[in-house]
């Protein structure tokens, strides 16, 4: 059983409603068919009805058992609207200003259902920016308590692979932060391990990367790094943590024994912590293009509910992917 199979288990265990409002984009309609085909969850389409079905029955596809909400007809839109309004009076927002916005940007229409209880968790980015997904979630979301910033990972499984937890990664942040402080760098490290043990279901074991390796390099782009992980091991005692790696002494047992002996996370690392979004994101496409590694994502953590990101170049089965991750984050969101 693949590893997404294995997630798509545990998201049928116990069934959540997750909206996915870009029913603009054809991917979505055939994800929503599959979705409900594998019963991995619940599924929430926003547009009009009549538009909606009509294109998934152009494409074949069969999205009988979804839920179809239209804002411009909801009896739910007007609370919506009100509550929009509650939430972001400080910044001037108008009944009116809140009525235009859930009425033609379904992913705000969707991120107030979720604020609203009407759903557990959103996926959209097909055919949205990262920024433009997760405005709404900011806004109106917030952050989780206790959680310092909002970042996002991949998760990474690479096929036939000794090195990780079987082949099973998360590249952070790989989606989200620019250019991440030393503070940042370490609460990313703690958030990307706490996605990691959900997510695999293992320790996770964190490796903080560099273009050094324990002193190798000289450059403030290394002190960086130096300074974050002494943050994050001072902030997650408990937490198997050490940098600043190359990215072959981080995985690779021989390479690490070699550069880093007296560490118990050189090569055995399965959370990777990138210096800055430049690296992860390279990284994470890298995996995917050349090792022809499964890449879901970016999913987000920090978020008051899950709300996650996808990559405008993904594919319908991308979506069922994220799906199941996002059903699994609302699992871990109950308890």
């Amino acid at each position: 059983m693949g590893f997404i199979d294995v997630l798509k288990d545990r998201a049928r265990a116990n069934i959540k409603t997750i909206v996915l409002p870009e029913t603009e984009d054809a991917r979505t309609l055939d994800a929503t068919a599959k979705i409900l085909k594998e019963g991995i969850a619940k599924v929430v389409l926003i547009g009009n009805e009549e538009s909606v079905k009509k294109s998934a029955a152009e494409g074949g596809y069969d999205i009988t058992g979804a839920t179809i909400v239209d804002p411009a007809t909801s009896e739910k839109t007007a609370a919506y609207i009100d509550k929009l309004v509650e939430l972001r009076s400080k910044k001037g927002m108008t009944p009116e200003q809140a009525k235009e916005i859930l009425l033609n940007q379904y992913l705000y229409y969707g991120v107030m259902m979720v604020k609203m209880g009407d759903a557990d968790g959103m996926v959209s980015g097909a055919c949205h920016s990262t920024a433009d997904t997760l405005r709404p979630c900011l806004q109106i979301l917030k952050t989780k308590p206790g959680t310092k910033l909002v970042s996002a990972f991949f998760l990474i499984v690479v096929p036939d692979c000794e090195y990780g937890a079987n082949g099973a990664f998360v590249f952070g942040d790989s989606g989200l932060v620019q250019d991440p402080n030393a503070e940042e760098l370490a609460a990313i490290a703690a958030s990307s391990a706490e996605s990691f043990e959900l997510l695999v279901q293992e320790e996770p074991v964190v490796a903080m990367l560099s273009h050094s390796t324990m002193g190798s390099a000289k450059h403030a782009l290394v002190d960086k790094v130096v300074e974050a992980t002494k943050i994050a091991k001072e902030q997650n005692p408990n937490l198997k943590l050490d940098g600043e790696f190359q990215l072959d002494a981080a995985i690779v047992p021989s390479v690490g024994a070699s550069k880093a002996p007296n560490s118990d996370v050189a090569g055995k690392a399965n959370v990777l912590i990138f210096p800055n979004l430049d690296a992860g994101n390279i990284g994470y496409k890298l995996a995917q293009r050349l090792a022809k590694a499964e890449a879901y994502g970016p999913v987000t953590q920090g978020i008051a509910a899950p709300v996650n990101d996808l990559s405008r170049g993904c594919s319908a089965d991308d979506i069922v992917g994220v799906v199941a991750i996002t059903a699994v984050q609302c699992q871990a969101a109950d308890k």
